[in-house]
């Protein structure tokens, strides 16, 4: 696909995030399979439903524009997936595991967000309010997924005067606390 306006470049970047989508949907089965921790294993089974409904808002979006729903690979997400495997397949750790599972559902979490708050401000500049509405709408859950995982990781700590100091005396951000 050539890429010469901001229409092909929105239309590219639903292709995109509709393969990262179900490309997320296969893999957390066996993410939710390999948690221990049962708040774990119930946000990523909430967030496998609701992926479930992102694919079919974004086939919803596909049909406003009178386009065929076809995705386009994301190496993006293929990268963070294989990531997953690979360390699922490296960690014997429980707890080890679920922070790692933690820390891998963030990083997707974080790619999908800044997908989708993209699409929703070329959607509302391109004229497509009803496509902006559902892609904000998947835009709030994945915000609201990245939120569960970050509880979930400070949860996990121990007391914050055994980690080390954050630069700047700040806290540490919720991905290095899903480290222990």
């Amino acid at each position: 696909m050539t890429i010469e306006t901001l229409d092909d470049l929105f239309l590219h970047t639903l292709k995109d995030v509709l393969y990262a989508e179900r490309k997320v949907l296969k893999a957390l089965p066996a993410m939710e399979r390999k948690a221990t921790d049962p708040k774990l294993k119930e946000a990523l089974s909430s967030h496998r439903d609701e992926t479930e409904d992102h694919v079919v808002r974004l086939e919803e979006v596909f049909e406003i524009l009178g386009k065929p729903a076809r995705g386009a690979k994301c190496d993006a997400v293929v990268g963070l997936v294989e990531e997953a495997e690979g360390l699922m397949a490296d960690i014997a750790d429980a707890e080890t595991m679920d922070a790692a599972l933690i820390s891998l559902a963030q990083a997707v979490e974080h790619y999908e967000i800044a997908r989708y708050g993209t699409l929703v401000a070329w959607a509302r500049k391109l004229g497509h309010p009803k496509a902006a509405k559902l892609l904000k709408e998947t835009l709030d859950q994945e915000y609201g997924a990245d939120r569960t995982l970050s509880k979930l990781a400070e949860g996990r700590l121990q007391p914050e005067a055994h980690l080390p100091a954050a630069p700047h005396g700040g806290r540490p951000c919720a991905g290095a606390a899903s480290l222990r």
